[in-house]
């Protein structure tokens, strides 16, 4: 079964948009390993957008790689990304041409998985520019679906709609792995929260099998790429990746992963919120007090079950001031009178937080979040 857990890798779109070569290709799957991000779990290296020639070929009807960028050819690219112990990704689109206007799918379906399929590409990320106003979507994302299952070869799809006609209700339904349940990313607060925050509705939606997909990560940006805007402080950057983790929402890299800093790499590769990201029974949260999905306000608090019998705790202070947050175990489920409270563990430090009955406050600073490891524990 593929994508048991949320799929995890790098693509190539936030910061290098079309700037992608065989050489860039190479020195990221280096990167993967060198930098202990495979190990970690990450194990998908994703050419987005703009790796094709401007036309197919006139006789064979095939896509061609741009023989300007990929010289030799893509299944070499492939060979290498694979030599390294990683899987290969790459890119198209359910129309008749991709968003930056290269070939895409439309009317050729089977004919590209097959040629996917013969490259050795492992992950197709899917999407939605230019499609015919004739063209039913849903059919759109199944018929490729289907090709993929023909192609005889094992194919992650990433379907990527941006959340039209509610995607979480049905793509599941089309053979998707998991789904682009919300318009692009940019690298900055306001846009990862938003994202977040719409997605609390929905999540779930997300199982094992199929997981809703808020978008590449901009973690590690700082502003620099294609989708860098204004950037983001390390406290933001944490608030990201930790939401990402407790929603079990794939985990995409998408800053440059040749020059990450120690705090971004320490972060990524943070045990703690993997587990919590790949947890087997891939569960949404329950939000508490103030953070109604409807009314999220200034914060989000949020308990998700784990597998194992632990839960993961998490505090979001998604305001511009440092605040006291609170949690009421009640509103979890956990009453006073069950005998029963919380041992914390700090996922960021490690360190033990104590045992807690009935609530538990802790001090954020703006931006930044608070995230434990719980386990019920008598007093």
């Amino acid at each position: 079964m593929l994508a048991k857990t949320p799929p995890m890798g790098f693509n190539t779109w936030n910061t290098f948009g079309d700037r992608i070569d065989e050489t860039l290709i190479r020195e990221s799957a280096d990167a993967m390993i060198g930098t202990g991000l495979a190990a970690a779990g990450y194990e998908y290296l994703v050419i987005d957008d703009c790796w094709s020639e401007y036309l197919r070929d006139p006789q064979t009807h095939r896509i061609v790689a741009n023989h300007r960028k990929f010289p030799n050819g893509m299944k070499v690219v492939a060979d290498y990304v694979h030599s390294r112990g990683l899987k290969f990704g790459m890119y198209s689109c359910n129309g008749v041409r991709t968003c930056a206007d290269y070939p895409a799918s439309f009317g050729h379906e089977f004919l590209d998985a097959e040629t996917f399929a013969s490259w050795g590409v492992d992950y197709l990320k899917y999407d939605n520019c230019y499609r015919p106003a004739t063209a039913n979507m849903r059919m759109l994302y199944a018929r490729m679906g289907m090709a993929l299952r023909a192609s005889g070869r094992e194919i992650l799809f990433s379907a990527c709609n941006w959340g039209q006609e509610d995607s979480w209700d049905w793509m599941r339904a089309c053979g998707a792995h998991m789904y682009r349940s919300t318009g692009d990313i940019f690298d900055n607060a306001a846009s990862y929260r938003n994202i977040a925050v719409s997605q609390i509705p929905h999540l779930n939606a997300s199982a094992p099998g199929c997981f809703n997909d808020m978008d590449m990560l901009t973690v590690g940006m700082y502003g620099n790429g294609l989708v860098g805007t204004t950037g983001c402080g390390d406290a933001d950057y944490r608030s990201q990746f930790a939401l990402w983790c407790l929603f079990s929402s794939p985990l995409m890299l998408g800053c440059d992963i040749r020059k990450m800093s120690p705090f971004i790499h320490d972060l990524v590769t943070n045990r703690e919120l993997i587990a919590i990201n790949q947890d087997e029974e891939a569960r949404p949260p329950i939000f508490l007090s103030d953070s109604n999905p409807q009314c999220p306000g200034d914060r989000i608090i949020c308990l998700k079950f784990l597998s194992g019998g632990d839960y993961a705790l998490g505090l979001f202070n998604i305001s511009e001031e440092d605040k006291e947050l609170h949690v009421l175990f009640e509103d979890a489920g956990l009453p006073f009178d069950s005998g029963y409270g919380l041992r914390l563990q700090n996922v960021f430090t490690g360190e033990d937080a104590g045992f807690f009955r009935e609530y538990f406050r802790v001090k954020v600073p703006a931006h930044d979040c608070a995230i434990y490891r719980a386990r019920l524990a008598r007093s």
